[in-house]
């Protein structure tokens, strides 16, 4: 059986170690559009903005892995169609047949409008490695940095920046940072944090315009005023990429849908990560972290071999900003009450999430006993009593 995989980030790299170790010795092709082999993104916008980390360190696996594994490896390669009549994939370099085609495509960052200066030089995203390089040269001390959004990717940008010497200015439109990702208690935390290390932080203001001769100078919002701006990071958010799926026909429902297996719409046609969509809670979700990416892809890896293992995700996450560490247990949807508990320190603590009495997920800053209790209970499918989480002396007892 030859099996394709297109795009070559953690999911690809997690589904093609897994395809090997389940003894799949057929033909194994990934093909990824960077000029690098498959790495981690998590650093991008901490480590190695800061410098602290190199690309040696970023890649997943060795150039000889992938030889000694038998697994073509085709970086600087973009797909262009899909034609599933034939099972051909072409890209800008040929064609490639497949048994089984693996989209592992990830995601792509919202960009603003070109007509409101989203693309003068100086706005920077921050996705991949290209991204990175073409930014970190110009975090220089006593610039003048705005960061536009305020989730996790903007406020890590901030927390470096600030880390750099750079003078920053964070701007939410929503009424306040994290809103669609975290609690009102959490996003306190946070914005308490960035606060103690001189980030300034607007909230509940738009960005209108930015602008600049020839490159960005300043950033007018939506009250009138306008940023003096050396540079300009968005950090708005990401889109599935989806293009190929869409073209070949497959069903799309936030990202590409795939049943409880991995699978889309088209049986010889598998999806993992953050382009993919998948049954969660009677309903659908996409999820955009590395767990998913890894453990997604190797649920599909064993199943385009006939392990019809449904995926059954638990979702957790962590974001690095200056020397503190959120680390997130479960999802924080459809809560009706937040029950709190405090840290050791000035800023840490964590925020439980219940459903009535179901524990749904906990926000832990600087507290990772709270994170992995709470991540045990979770998984285990078990619920503390609420109003014991504030004040039991030792968070153990809750497993008991």
């Amino acid at each position: 059986m030859r099996i394709v995989i297109l795009g070559a980030g953690q999911a690809a790299a997690s589904m093609a170690a897994r395809l090997r170790a389940n003894g799949h010795d057929g033909p194994l092709t990934v093909i990824g559009a960077e000029s690098a082999a498959p790495y981690q993104r998590p650093p991008l916008s901490k480590a190695y903005l800061l410098g602290e980390m190199g690309v040696d360190r970023l890649v997943l696996r060795a150039p000889e892995w992938w030889r000694e594994q038998g697994i073509e490896l085709r970086l600087e390669e973009c797909a262009v169609s899909i034609d599933r009549a034939r099972r051909k994939v072409t890209t800008d370099r040929g064609e490639i047949e497949y048994d089984a085609l693996a989209l592992t495509l990830g995601a792509a960052p919202r960009r603003l409008p070109a007509e409101i200066g989203g693309e003068l030089p100086g706005v920077h995203v921050i996705r991949n490695l290209s991204d990175v390089d073409l930014m970190a040269p110009e975090m220089q001390p006593g610039r003048r940095l705005v960061v536009i959004g305020g989730g996790y990717i903007g406020l890590e940008a901030a927390a470096v920046a600030r880390k750099l010497g750079l003078e920053v200015t964070l701007v939410e439109a929503a009424q306040r940072i994290l809103g669609r990702v975290a609690a009102p208690e959490t996003a306190d935390m946070i914005r308490a944090l960035h606060r103690a290390h001189g980030v300034e932080i607007i909230e509940g203001v738009t960005v209108t315009r930015l602008t600049g001769d020839g490159r960005v100078t300043g950033v007018t919002l939506g009250d009138g005023r306008t940023l003096p701006a050396d540079l300009a990071v968005t950090g708005i958010g990401i889109m599935p990429e989806t293009d190929l799926a869409r073209n070949a026909g497959l069903a799309l429902d936030n990202g590409i849908a795939t049943n409880e297996f991995g699978q889309s719409s088209d049986p010889a046609i598998w999806a993992a990560g953050d382009c993919a969509s998948f049954p969660w809670r009677g309903g659908r979700i996409r999820l955009e972290s590395v767990g998913n990416a890894i453990d997604m892809a190797e649920a599909v890896a064993d199943n385009i071999l006939g392990a019809a293992r449904p995926y059954i995700a638990r979702p957790w996450f962590w974001s690095d900003q200056f020397d503190a560490k959120l680390q997130i247990a479960g999802l924080g949807t459809d809560y009706d009450r937040i029950v709190t508990r405090p840290g050791d320190g000035a800023h840490g603590g964590s925020v439980w999430y219940f459903a009535g009495t179901e524990l749904r997920a906990v926000d832990a800053l600087n507290d990772a006993r709270a994170y992995m209790i709470g991540k045990r209970l979770i998984e285990a499918g078990r619920s503390p009593d609420p109003d014991l989480v504030p004040g039991v002396p030792d968070l153990k007892t809750l497993l008991a």
